[in-house]
């Protein structure tokens, strides 16, 4: 699978690099990067050379696609230029592996349905798989090895405390996207009520959001706790009932560990599981695990939540 990738530098913590070296990692060719200028784009690719890719960096979109030909395209570029991006890539044939959110759902964006719909249409009717990277539903198996099964039935609470480097509503849009992907892969399908927010108005750094995610399967109380976090490692844990998992990183090896109840299990890196299961999808023919219904119902809520959002008190609808 040649693959191209946009956005594969670490400013800003981006995590494009990564995924470039998981891609090559698991028998894609990264043949090129594209950056917002040829210097950047250069410096990303010289950086993939020491996983083994051959990137040749570009600039222009339409330029790399003619002399490339990719088969699948890496979107990790800045949030405002995924949809864009989805769409150019679509309408030149290529397969896709994007970053979180695929389109804004600020308060006065469209209707997100009405802008992925005819997208996922097009997409499908011209065979091109399109997954999107929220990687912790990957994580589950290892959760339930520590914690005990999870499932429907069951779970009646969800916890999840994430560390972004954005602040205010930012916060909303780069983490919310992982806690409901979560609850699709245990819930399926649902829609949220019961909305309650709590943020930091004086630094506007800290922000508690509380829901009830229902479903055809079940209903769950959940609570997502956000602290902006400049520097690696960041807090990271969830779980479900009371069970919380720690995410505890390596940070010389970027090994990841599971902490839970004075028990520590080493986990596979769930962004290179994503990875592997959109290159599989391709292969396959089939719809990644993060695909189409997914990634519509993830925008439909996230665009809920931020519609809902008030920083001046707690509010509750």
């Amino acid at each position: 699978m040649k693959t191209a990738i946009i956005g594969a530098g670490r400013r800003r913590n981006g995590i494009g690099q990564y995924i470039g070296k998981y891609f090559q990692k698991n028998g894609a060719e990264i043949v090129s990067v594209l950056g917002t200028t040829q210097a950047t784009a250069q410096e990303a690719a010289s950086a993939l050379k020491s996983y083994g890719a051959g990137a040749v960096a570009y600039s222009d979109f339409s330029v790399m696609i003619k002399e490339k030909s990719p088969d699948a395209v890496v979107i990790a570029s800045p949030a405002r230029t995924h949809y864009e991006y989805l769409l150019k890539c679509v309408e030149q044939g290529v397969h896709v592996f994007c970053e979180k959110p695929f389109v804004r759902t600020d308060k006065n964006c469209g209707d997100p349905v009405s802008l992925l719909d005819p997208l996922f249409e097009k997409a499908g009717r011209n065979h091109l798989k399109i997954a999107m990277n929220c990687q912790w539903p990957f994580s589950l198996p290892f959760y339930e090895e520590l914690c005990g099964p999870v499932g429907p039935e069951s779970v009646e609470t969800f916890f999840i405390r994430m560390s972004p480097m954005a602040s205010g509503r930012e916060m909303i849009s780069d983490s919310i996207p992982h806690a409901l992907s979560i609850l699709y892969r245990v819930f399926g399908p649902g829609d949220i009520y019961h909305l309650f927010y709590r943020a930091d108005e004086e630094k506007n750094e800290e922000m508690e959001i509380k829901f009830n995610y229902a479903s055809a399967s079940g209903l769950c109380r959940s609570h997502v706790k956000l602290v902006r976090t400049d520097c690696q490692p960041r807090e990271f844990s969830y779980g479900f009932n009371g069970r919380i998992v720690e995410r505890v990183l390596d940070v010389d090896t970027y090994d990841i560990f599971f902490r839970y109840s004075g028990k520590t299990m080493q986990i596979s890196d769930p962004l290179e599981l994503s990875v592997r299961d959109f290159i599989s999808a391709v292969e396959e023919n089939r719809e990644p695990q993060v695909g189409g219904d997914h990634i519509i119902n993830n925008a439909i809520l996230l665009k809920k939540i931020n519609d809902g959002f008030e920083t001046v008190k707690d509010i509750e609808e």
